[in-house]
């Protein structure tokens, strides 16, 4: 269980900095990537893709990591 949960850990910070380090992305590739998401959603009968779930929790601990940032900005 221990090993599952830094396995976990390391696959976000992973993901974190590099999203982090990513330019934001034009019009086409957002269609593209929504696309791409409502076709694995298809796939899955409905359900949306472990991958993606990561994803979104990548995401909210950039997310999380860039406020706390801000806010220390501030103090």
């Amino acid at each position: 269980m221990m090993i599952r949960n830094t396995a976990l850990a390391a696959l976000l910070a992973t993901l974190t900095l590099g999203m982090a380090a990513c330019e934001k992305q034009g019009p086409a590739e957002r269609v593209g990537e929504k696309l791409d998401h409502a076709v694995d959603t298809v796939k899955n009968g409905g359900e949306e893709p472990v991958g993606d779930k990561l994803e979104d929790a990548a995401h909210d601990v950039k997310d999380g990591v860039k406020d706390a940032a801000d806010e220390l900005k501030k103090n």
